[in-house]
């Protein structure tokens, strides 16, 4: 498949799957429907990866590691996410996670001494200044009774968790994990994570039988999960991270188009101008960095990677 076959794939299922979600919202608790989403994706791509020989079994010390990757990733981020879009529009709430372009590599500063560019602090204040110009009529509207404030909560939590579990797998990749068995395992940590929570919470494990969640479930399950992670990992394969992330960018523009046509969203010149200004920064972060810089991990990540030791070599070609 073209590389700009996988582009689109990648980013027409990922920017609907905001809007897809607002479907799940209703009778079922948000927890419980990450718990059914990810428990089934988890499951029909670990059936996949075993029934085309990819290797299932890691030792104890790699579970502990994917547990808490898919917790992070798959299980508390989505649960915020699940919870944003309860108070505020999918399209909003997907412009908002796209800073994680330029919160993963201060992640990565933290976890193991990469160095953040000036570049990046450039296209994060031009992120941050632009999410904020587009929030400002939500802000306005919760001064006076709304829910948008709580909302931009959850978001900014469920992206400052998925950068977390970005930084765990960078780690997985250097150290020589297979991705698709590996994602498959993190699916089902996070679905498991998701059930955990849903007990603390009291929350009824409940089903709509109804046409709506039963469609969106699976489309997110299997489209927005299964068939999009192998599109994308697929696409980073042939292109290499740095290219590959550009869905990132394309991703909240047809989330903010459908969140429009679908929800009602309306625009205005400021919000107009902060999508603009974050869609710049998203590029500026993306641009490719030199080669040097790309073929210089810091001491600290090349300790890191040394001390787990590589595991068997990748039987998925990824």
């Amino acid at each position: 498949m073209s590389v700009a076959w996988l582009f689109a794939i990648c980013t027409a299922i990922w920017g609907s799957t905001w809007l897809a979600i607002t479907w799940q919202l209703g009778q079922v608790s948000p927890t419980v429907s990450v718990v059914y989403r990810f428990a089934l994706a988890g499951a029909l791509l670990g059936a996949w990866c075993a029934a085309t020989g990819r290797r299932m079994r890691f030792p104890a010390a790699e579970h502990a590691r994917l547990a808490a990757w898919g917790a992070m990733m798959f299980g508390i981020n989505y649960v915020a996410v699940y919870y944003a879009e309860a108070h505020v529009s999918s399209g909003l709430v997907a412009v908002v996670f796209s800073t994680i372009v330029f919160m993963s590599p201060i992640g990565m500063r933290l976890a193991f001494g990469t160095p953040v560019t000036a570049r990046m602090l450039v296209a994060a204040t031009l992120g941050v200044g632009g999410v904020a110009l587009l929030f400002l009529p939500e802000l306005d509207a919760a001064r006076h009774g709304g829910s948008a404030a709580l909302g931009i909560l959850y978001a900014l939590v469920a992206t400052a968790i998925a950068t977390g579990g970005n930084v765990f797998a960078v780690r997985n990749y250097a150290a020589g994990l297979p991705v698709l068995p590996t994602t498959a395992w993190g699916m089902l940590y996070g679905a498991a994570v998701a059930a955990v929570v849903a007990l603390a919470q009291g929350a009824a494990w409940t089903f709509d039988p109804r046409l709506p969640y039963v469609l969106s479930l699976a489309y997110l399950a299997v489209f927005g999960s299964v068939v999009a992670f192998g599109a994308y990992l697929t696409l980073l394969g042939k292109v290499g991270a740095g290219p590959a992330s550009y869905v990132g960018v394309s991703t909240p523009v047809i989330a903010m188009l459908l969140s429009t046509m679908f929800e009602g969203y309306r625009w205005t010149w400021v919000g107009a101008l902060g999508v603009a200004l974050a869609a710049v920064g998203n590029v500026i972060a993306l641009r490719p960095a030199s080669p040097a810089a790309r073929s210089a991990p810091s001491p600290a990540f090349r300790r890191t990677c040394a001390k787990d030791g590589p595991s068997e070599e990748r039987r998925d070609g990824s």
